[in-house]
């Protein structure tokens, strides 16, 4: 054992025996050669380790070397207390701890290592929950402001986008007067017109061909500049065109298996079904309403709910908002204005402006030539090729006041003022498969809104001034409407 320094005492020549201090009894009984150290020891350690004692709720305990019978009845003698702590704590002993030296100790006082695994999976759930917030904040904002162009999306597609001039004057285009509508066809606008044409028939008639891949931009411009019309394309990604397949499978689907009255099939439009969707306003209305089409009413939610066809719908609305921002905050505008006064109605897609869409139903899908005359004279409508075809020998849209011919493929979007310029389709070849759907607003909901939410007779009777205001704006309204078209300088210098 080693020696172990200890007091001693003096004697002074008178005898007396002088120390600093008085020996305690411990100290007094380490001069016993017989004397046990290991209950003091293991007690020290005991004590430090209670002081040492921090610990998480989810930390693990080693409970490898719990402490032996022995042991606690050892310290027991020594301590009453501390066989109670040592059950307590279940701290291991002094010679467990001796054996033990060569391990790295695994006490309470020790936090448990954290686990990488589990560590990535709480940061990869922190960061999509994140990104879920921030991905509903976005869907919000365009529910309720739209879509912004940025400057990366001008740059992308404005700038190389290479205008067609077309041989027109845009305010030439008939319009009726206040511009909520355009002029009806007249007698001879409608003559021969529900005839099925063939691609060499326009040819032969000297219209021009524009080739198109469907998803290169190409705007088409009047004398003027003002952007009447753009061939919008569709993203060139795999995800996109997939929605577009599965849109027309989801379309062509409910076609199969919905039986449409003859009646349905023949109409100024075409030879084939075709449903209504969102809202509408007249036939004795006094608000717009939802339009009911009674037991085709299913048929339609269930398309309005098909995420890939929303996806198409919400794209058709980041276009317009690009190439026409102007006419798209218009559009914008009218709509909070309506729903503030009538919080309850709502667009047939969150994601875009449009009050209408129409479903076209049939194998072959093609239009005579007509005017959508009740949508808003100086707005555009959005259209929607889906199906499996040849582009360059069938489906093409015909836009007869421009004397041009598009081709048209699967999945590609155009905007065009569908109320004041001629359109029609050119049928696909036999065997191939063809729908659309389009997106469209009425002019008379413009006009409800103009007029504070109301009839032109409920304001007459309610603000004779007001109303005598509102029919002298009418006169100016074309020259407005025109204004909101944009140039292809306009959206390059927003850069």
């Amino acid at each position: 054992m080693p020696s172990i320094w200890l007091p001693f005492t003096r004697r002074t020549r008178s005898g007396t025996e002088y120390t600093a201090y008085s020996l305690p009894p411990e100290i007094t009984a380490l001069q016993d050669p017989s004397f046990d150290f290991s209950p003091l020891i293991r007690r020290a350690v005991l004590d430090e380790s209670d002081e040492q004692e921090d610990r998480e709720e989810d930390d693990e305990l080693d409970t490898d070397s719990p402490p032996t019978p022995a042991a606690l009845s050892s310290e027991s003698q020594n301590n009453p207390n501390s066989a109670a702590k040592s059950k307590r704590r279940c701290s291991p002993t002094f010679d467990t701890v001796v054996s033990s030296s060569k391990k790295p100790l695994k006490g309470p006082h020790r936090r448990r290592a954290p686990n990488p695994d589990k560590t990535r999976e709480k940061a990869a759930k922190k960061a999509a929950a994140a990104q879920s917030r921030r991905k509903a904040r976005r869907v919000k904002q365009k529910i309720e402001a739209g879509h912004v162009a940025t400057a990366s999306t001008i740059t992308q597609y404005i700038w190389p986008a290479e205008p067609f001039q077309a041989p027109l004057d845009a305010s030439a285009l008939p319009t009726a007067k206040g511009a909520y509508s355009a002029k009806l066809e007249n007698a001879k606008e409608k003559h021969g017109n529900r005839i099925c044409r063939s691609l060499e028939h326009f040819i032969g008639l000297g219209f021009s061909v524009l080739t198109w891949d469907g998803i290169t931009p190409r705007p088409l411009v009047d004398r003027y500049g003002r952007i009447i019309a753009v061939l919008v394309g569709q993203p060139d990604k795999p995800g996109y065109r997939d929605a577009a397949n599965r849109a027309f499978a989801a379309i062509r689907k409910a076609s199969q298996e919905t039986q449409f009255p003859a009646a349905m099939h023949k109409h100024r439009r075409g030879l084939f079904a075709a449903i209504n969707v969102g809202l509408s306003y007249g036939n004795g209305h006094t608000v717009p309403t939802w339009l009911n089409n009674k037991k085709y009413n299913t048929l339609a939610d269930n398309l309005l709910a098909n995420p890939n066809i929303e996806r198409l719908a919400g794209f058709a609305d980041a276009a317009f908002a690009l190439w026409s921002p102007n006419l798209y905050k218009y559009y914008r505008g009218k709509d909070a204005e309506l729903r503030a006064k009538h919080p309850n109605l709502r667009r047939p897609f969150n994601s875009s402006v449009f009050f209408c869409t129409a479903f076209n139903f049939a194998t072959n899908v093609w239009t005579f030539k007509h005017r959508d005359v009740l949508n808003l004279a100086f707005g555009w409508c959005a259209v929607q090729a889906l199906g499996h075809f040849d582009h360059t020998k069938g489906g093409h849209l015909v836009l007869w006041d421009l004397n041009l011919v598009v081709e048209f493929p699967h999945g590609a979007l155009i905007l065009l003022p569908s109320a004041t310029v001629a359109h029609s389709n050119v049928p696909v070849q036999e065997g191939e498969e063809r729908v659309s759907f389009t997106q469209f607003s009425a002019g008379r909901i413009f006009r409800y809104i103009d007029n504070h939410c109301q009839t032109e007779k409920q304001l007459a009777a309610a603000d004779p001034a007001e109303y005598t205001r509102l029919m002298q704006l009418k006169t100016g309204r074309w020259e407005m409407g025109l204004a909101l078209l944009s140039t292809m300088e306009e959206l390059t210098s927003a850069v």
